[in-house]
């Protein structure tokens, strides 16, 4: 992990990351790409932090905090002055399973701690059991509430919030 670097993310880094995440939407990229605008959007207005892995110059990994209420929904409970509702977080391929998005995670939480920041959210569908076992692990074992979110494209996925004491 010697070339492997933790970093908030550049709008360039930004927009590197998110062609990325079209390029291999393997549906509709209607979701992506909108996705894409509203993130650059809010990072400008301030309204989130997008968290970076670089291996080699290469972002393969990242996780977004989000600080401000109008961006997230479902955002009662998940949100406040002292709480950050995360999400984003992805891995690229090969990349899974080697520890990085936990280095990465744990920049994150440092970094907002370091902010004044005392509790994070997050959401995940009730059926990734595997997620569900990986935030477990992390710490987010209170459940807060379960909602629907509702996908630009008009996909719904249920989820379950739980929220963590950094």
């Amino acid at each position: 992990m010697d070339n492997y670097i933790c970093k908030i993310a550049s709008i360039k880094e930004m927009q590197e990351k998110w062609d990325y995440e079209i390029s291999k939407a393997v549906k509709d990229k209607s979701n992506w790409i909108k996705w894409k605008k509203e993130n650059i959007d809010n990072y400008e207005k301030g309204y989130i932090i997008p968290y970076y892995g670089i291996l080699d110059g290469i972002i393969i990994c990242e996780a977004t905090a989000h600080l401000n209420a109008k961006i997230v929904q479902n955002s009662n409970d998940l949100i406040s002055d002292n709480c950050v509702y995360l999400s984003a977080f992805r891995t690229n391929n090969e990349y899974q399973g080697k520890g990085y998005f936990s280095k990465l995670f744990h920049y994150m939480l440092n970094d907002l701690k370091n902010n004044g920041y005392e509790y994070v959210t997050l959401g995940v569908e009730p059926s990734d059991e595997r997620n569900k076992e990986i935030y477990k692990h992390y710490g987010f074992i209170d459940y807060i509430k379960s909602d629907q979110e509702f996908y630009p494209d008009g996909t719904i996925i249920k989820v379950e919030y739980y929220i963590k004491k950094l």
